[in-house]
């Protein structure tokens, strides 16, 4: 998956935080229609029992700053599935005990060749909003007291309906079922077993999605189309 969101004000997704039962307003969610990583973004964690919703930096790994902290020089906007349960990576602990879901309206993938984008593409819940699967990580400058919040999106293996977008991953789509969101951002479950069928790629819900020129000016270059979920 590459470094763009799409979380627009939309009814879609206000809905969907609601559904979380969180106060959505309690922190000032971040809307945009083009979030790139390392930039703020709004998430949605468990914290002492307690469902919120809290502003992170797109990117995992932060270092000490003058400023407080910045990104890694590490690329961690991502978190590969197959690193969650590897000792010592990024996403290990995290995998643990502080999962979350970065709710969106949809996504952008850039394919790439020999290092150079050939097409960009952009992606939406054809109906209702998409709840990304995620890690976040406290840190806290004991130099200058200052804290922050950051964050990464799970990507899993390509799909073979998303192939000609992206063809070497996916980002970790949770199906809309408010059993599986809840377990998933319970904190007091830290054995992840019980999400390994999640870390298979599939598509929960129908998408559509259409090639754009650039992120920047999102002018689109062919015609809508409709991919559908996997039943």
């Amino acid at each position: 998956m590459c470094g763009r969101l799409n979380v627009i004000d939309n009814p879609d997704v206000i809905e969907l935080c609601e559904g979380l039962q969180i106060s959505l307003f309690a922190n000032q969610p971040i809307f945009s229609r083009f979030i790139r990583a390392t930039q703020p973004v709004s998430i949605v964690r468990e914290k002492q029992g307690v469902r919120r919703m809290d502003t992170a930096i797109w990117w995992l790994l932060l270092d000490k700053s003058d400023t407080g902290f910045k990104p890694s020089k590490y690329t961690s906007f991502n978190t590969r599935y197959d690193k969650l349960n590897v000792k010592n990576s990024a996403g290990y602990q995290p995998f643990r005990h502080s999962r979350c879901v970065i709710p969106v309206k949809g996504f952008g993938e850039t394919e790439y060749v020999n290092g150079k984008p050939i097409h960009y593409h952009d992606m939406v819940a054809k109906q209702g909003g998409l709840f990304m699967g995620g890690l976040c990580r406290e840190w806290f400058n004991s130099e200058t007291g200052e804290s922050a919040l950051s964050c990464s999106v799970i990507t899993l293996p390509p799909h073979p309906k998303l192939k000609d977008i992206h063809s070497k991953s996916m980002p970790l789509i949770l199906p809309p079922q408010p059993e599986l969101l809840n377990s998933w951002l319970d904190e007091s479950i830290t054995n992840p077993l019980m999400f390994d069928e999640l870390l298979k790629p599939r598509l929960p819900v129908n998408i559509i999605a259409w090639q754009i020129d650039k992120p920047s000016t999102h002018k689109l270059v062919a015609p809508k189309f409709e991919i559908s979920a996997d039943i």
